[in-house]
């Protein structure tokens, strides 16, 4: 079909728009390079691949932006399509259409100041923060001229095009015709889909041509399916081998062997003096259980933990422990992993996180049955395919009968029903003679707060202190029914946060929100003690294993607190990522930026940079991420 024919077809709006989304993209594109000309290491062939490659990208963009407006062309009869009606609705949301483009193009100007790169992960975790973004355009930007403009420029735009749109109008079509067209529009994106990804075409040289030859709409599509930031594109690194060497001698401990040469294989033989102990371990994971709810931390204000803090003191406690991150998939990945929280989305999330190296794997490979046992619908966050993928079996809202839920909300049952389930898996274990590591996942502690009521003294639905005092109350009526249990006196019962329950701070990265308890209660195993070594949820796994005198290979990143102190913490957001040790905390950021803090009693001031301390950071994050996409964090 030639190009004036498709021009005056109803498909011909698709080729203005499209049209003017090349323009536009060739604009955004130029203004860019000239902004950062002399970064850019110019040269002629550089230049050609920065607009071939860009047009390449833009097109991919526009194949996935106009699928529902296919859609719509396609199934819309003609006696419609031909209407005045039909005709004052399209102008609206072309306009509409033109002004999502022209605004996407004033935005990328703004991330490009501020970061040096396209749209990506960054953009699309911002669109989450709604308040606060909205909140920090206002205040640092004009809005009211540049929405003015924006209007301005979306309207000549429309204007310079309307008498051709109005040709498109008064088009007749088949429906066969519309459905060749229309299939032909669709094999595109869906080609791009699975065949093109951000790195399939790439100015490798100089990492500003690179994201100058991407499209920004294009690279918001790709964010939201890839879910992460690549390390070296934007954070300090060193070179690879330099890092590894480095790790090594961080991650070497009394009772460790590497069991190679090769300095990127971090595979080492863990070994303990005697037999090993098949205990049980039962790890209680609790939603935003925060160490400042608990009068051992110094809540003094409101008793909402009575029964944990009386268990405190019957149990190994850990009072400098802290999470790697604010969401529950980042506790997770962390207590499962021992591994530090690489930018982006956490690998529970992620493609490709099949088979990785965990606790469940390692005491599977030793007889346990492990289990992951949630109150809710495992499919939310991607839980249930990272478990059954780590050497879990899952328990998860599917397995509750209706005569096991006494109360439930949405985000599942309540944190009694889960207990009780919990200790009919374990009898189950115990009947046919295996070992078992339950991971449970509770939900009561989570908005909207509800819970059983005649419970505890709180009204269900009041608010988080009541949330975490029927918690509290589960755990300890979960414990006192266990103990008429055969299995009770051979297991490890672990109560941890999955993360704390607010993260907001005046700092970037604020320690005193990531502090949460490590109990560990075994009355007939381990003696109560009080254990004041920083460290963080990825020194969980090997903690435990230690307890339980089992010699395997690791390729973790914590260490045993009890044997070899880590004196360090790892603790991130999506964004930005930290390691706090020696009383410092070094917080890496996207575009390469680095910031430090004293930190004294949970309390940050800001303090010159310590290169060492860097460089530790940089080994830590730059590996863990090296290793996930070499997949040389496997198991096998």
């Amino acid at each position: 079909m030639k190009f004036s024919k498709i021009l005056k077809s109803r498909y011909g709006g698709l080729l203005l728009f499209s049209l003017i989304f090349l323009s536009l993209s060739f604009l955004i594109r130029s203004i860019l390079l000239i902004k950062d000309f002399d970064k850019v290491d110019l040269n002629f062939f550089t230049f050609i691949k920065i607009y071939a490659f860009g047009l390449f990208y833009d097109l991919v963009a526009i194949s996935y932006f106009i699928i529902p407006f296919v859609f719509y062309l396609l199934v819309i009869p003609d006696r419609l399509f031909n209407t005045k009606i039909h005709r004052w609705i399209s102008y609206f949301f072309f306009i509409i259409t033109i002004g999502i483009l022209v605004f996407s193009g004033i935005g990328e100007w703004f991330f490009w100041e501020e970061f040096s790169v396209r749209y990506n992960f960054i953009a699309v975790d911002y669109l989450v923060y709604t308040h606060e973004v909205i909140s920090n355009i206002q205040q640092s930007y004009p809005m009211s001229i540049i929405i003015f403009g924006m209007l301005l420029l979306s309207a000549s735009l429309f204007a310079l095009v309307k008498k051709r749109f109005d040709i498109v109008i008064n088009s007749k079509s088949r429906f066969t015709s519309r459905l060749t067209t229309s299939l032909i529009l669709w094999l595109i994106p869906l080609l791009a889909f699975y065949s093109i990804d951000k790195s399939s075409a790439e100015i490798r040289e100089n990492s500003y041509s690179n994201e100058l030859a991407h499209d920004g709409i294009y690279q918001i599509f790709s964010a939201f399916r890839n879910n992460e930031l690549d390390y070296k594109s934007f954070y300090q690194s060193i070179d690879d081998k330099e890092a590894f060497t480095n790790l090594r001698s961080l991650l070497k401990t009394p009772n460790s062997e590497f069991l190679s040469d090769d300095v990127f294989d971090v595979t080492r033989q863990i070994t303990y003096p005697g037999d090993d102990k098949s205990y049980n371990v039962m790890l209680i994971t609790v939603e935003s259980l925060s160490a400042s709810f608990f009068t051992k931390f110094g809540n003094t204000k409101h008793d909402i933990t009575p029964n944990m803090d009386t268990i405190i003191n019957q149990s190994l406690l850990f009072t400098n422990f802290y999470a790697t991150g604010t969401r529950t998939v980042r506790g997770m990945e962390a207590l499962t992993l021992s591994l530090p929280p690489t930018p982006g989305y956490s690998i529970v999330k992620r493609p490709n996180n099949e088979g990785l190296f965990t606790l469940g794997s390692v005491l599977k490979s030793k007889g346990y049955q492990s289990n992951f046992i949630y109150a809710g619908n495992g499919y939310f966050d991607n839980m249930n395919y990272f478990f059954e993928n780590s050497g879990y079996n899952i328990v998860d809202r599917k397995a509750f009968l209706d005569k096991e839920i006494t109360f439930e909300n949405a985000w599942g049952v309540c944190d009694e029903d889960l207990f009780a389930k919990a200790t009919q898996v374990a009898d189950s274990a115990y009947k046919v003679g295996k070992p078992f590591h339950n991971f449970i996942m509770t939900t009561s502690n989570h908005r909207p707060y509800t819970y059983p009521d005649g419970k505890i003294d709180i009204p269900s639905h009041s608010g988080r202190k009541g949330a975490v005092k029927y918690t509290d109350y589960a755990i300890a009526k979960f414990l006192r029914d266990a103990k008429k249990h055969a299995w009770f006196k051979n297991t490890i019962f672990v109560i941890v946060a999955d993360h704390c329950a607010s993260s907001a701070g005046k700092t970037s990265l604020p320690v005193k929100k990531y502090h949460i308890p490590l109990i560990i209660y075994a009355p007939e195993i381990i003696q109560p003690e009080e254990n004041t070594s920083l460290a963080s949820q990825i020194d969980f796994a090997p903690t435990i294993l230690g307890l339980l005198n089992m010699d395997y290979k690791s390729k973790f990143f914590g260490k045993d607190i009890l044997l070899d102190k880590p004196n360090r913490a790892l603790l991130g957001t999506y964004q930005k990522i930290g390691l706090l040790r020696n009383n410092q905390l070094t917080v890496q950021l996207p575009t390469k930026r680095t910031e430090a803090f004293q930190v004294i009693d949970l309390d940050q001031n800001t303090k010159k940079l310590d290169q060492h301390e860097l460089k530790d950071a940089i080994t830590y994050y730059q590996t863990a991420s090296y290793l996930f996409h070499h997949k040389l964090y496997n198991y096998k």
